[in-house]
């Protein structure tokens, strides 16, 4: 039985030429989406378009720190103001308040079940749920900073300058070390092949881990990299601490600068751009076609 995708393009192929339907199918086909980079700084979060379009998305913080999309585009942003709390920012930026009085928060993630990670200076990791109940994960830390989750479920956290360990957490809350020689290391991310990203700050480079915990340089000669986050095509963004830019890297290794002149830049996240729907493509092409046609017969 024919999908009604299927259908509506099947008439609209025999009713209406194959332009339409050939560029239809492959916008439905096409590579991965184009993403929007948000970085914390000082006192906002930006915005920068795959264009390299940079606007102000949220003003007015104090010191926003780990950044954190969940699946329905919702923006989560850690303030470490003394407040506690952590933001959460719909795609148009309306702000509420998902959680306070939890610390002195920094790193966020979230896992496939949805539920929202917190790294807290204070020593704790905290688990919230979509409806914003919260509970310990693990305590017992010195300063943790980046989050990240592999495939497995398991999280990774880093450290941060106090220890330069980053630590690994079972879905149960087994603790184990994954590597223990980072000098600072802040930032964490996954690429789709699992191998693990860290930002040292202090050491000014980026590292790799491959699964079984073994060290690699894959960058340096950095400013204090901070945030990471790899795009859906494998490319690594990163936040530079003392140089007020943010770079990506091709999987290569190539390097370039997305932006420049951030005022004290830390955190990053990426969300996907909301493609247009394909029927929704086919009728604006359909619509066309038959206004060009209807335009014609009038002429004629």
């Amino acid at each position: 039985m024919k999908t009604i995708l299927e259908s509506t393009i099947s008439v609209a192929y025999h009713s209406f030429g194959r332009t339409i339907c050939a560029g239809a199918i492959l916008l439905i086909g096409s590579g991965a989406p184009a993403q929007n980079l948000f970085v914390s700084t000082v006192t906002s979060i930006i915005k920068i378009t795959p264009g390299g379009v940079e606007s102000t998305f949220a003003s007015g913080l104090n010191q926003p720190h780990g950044l954190a999309f969940n699946s329905a585009g919702n923006l989560f942003a850690a303030s470490l103001d003394g407040t506690g709390t952590i933001y959460e920012f719909t795609p148009g930026g309306v702000r509420s308040t998902f959680a306070s009085g939890v610390g002195s928060p920094t790193g966020l993630a979230f896992n496939s079940a949805g539920n929202l990670f917190e790294a807290d200076h204070n020593g704790n990791i905290f688990e919230f749920t979509p409806g914003g109940v919260e509970s310990t994960f693990a305590s017992g830390l010195n300063q943790p900073q980046g989050l990240a989750f592999d495939s497995a479920g398991d999280l990774f956290v880093a450290g941060g300058n106090q220890s330069g360990y980053i630590y690994e957490y079972t879905t149960g809350g087994v603790k184990s070390t994954f590597n223990n020689a980072a000098d600072n290391p802040i930032g964490l991310a996954f690429n789709s092949a699992g191998i693990l990203f860290q930002a040292d700050a202090n050491g000014n480079s980026i590292y790799e881990f491959t699964t079984g915990g073994v060290r690699s340089t894959f960058a340096s000669g950095l400013s204090a990299p901070g945030g990471l986050a790899f795009n859906s095509a494998g490319n690594l963004f990163e936040v530079e601490l003392t140089g007020n830019s943010v770079n990506e890297f091709t999987p290569g290794g190539a390097k370039s600068t997305v932006a420049s002149g951030l005022s004290s830049p830390g955190w990053i996240a990426l969300q996907a751009v909301p493609e247009p729907s394909a029927l929704g493509l086919l009728a604006v092409g359909v619509t066309s076609l038959l206004m060009r046609r209807r335009h014609h017969t009038k002429s004629s």
